[in-house]
């Protein structure tokens, strides 16, 4: 018995420090852009999948940056954008999850 605790305490421990920064990512909050057509939720479908930091809101003021998600099945163009415009990152895949978790990915590695 003792034995298979410690195997467990030692599985629990190696997923922890095994997780990435995508799973530990500090918290953050994005608006889509207006322009979008991906349905928000669809985005936040995936987001809560890949992304569990991240949350979209409706209010930008409130937003740490904007998401442009655009175009359709078989291809999809996402866009992440600072406050004050800048874009900061793009990417262009086949599949929808894949685009959140570029996004995901960014926004989780950026400082």
């Amino acid at each position: 018995m003792k034995k298979l605790i410690v195997v467990l305490a030692i599985l629990i421990f190696a997923g922890v420090a095994g997780a990435g920064p995508d799973e530990l990512g500090r918290p953050l909050k994005i608006v889509l852009a207006r322009q979008s057509t991906v349905p928000a939720v669809d985005v936040m479908k995936n987001l809560s999948d890949k992304c569990p930091n991240v949350t979209l809101t409706t209010n930008p003021k409130n937003s740490n940056y904007m998401l442009y998600a655009g175009g359709w099945s078989g291809e999809y163009r996402f866009m992440v954008i600072a406050k004050g415009g800048d874009t900061l990152y793009a990417t262009k895949t086949v599949m929808l999850s894949n685009a959140v978790k570029d996004v995901c990915h960014f926004l989780n590695t950026r400082p």
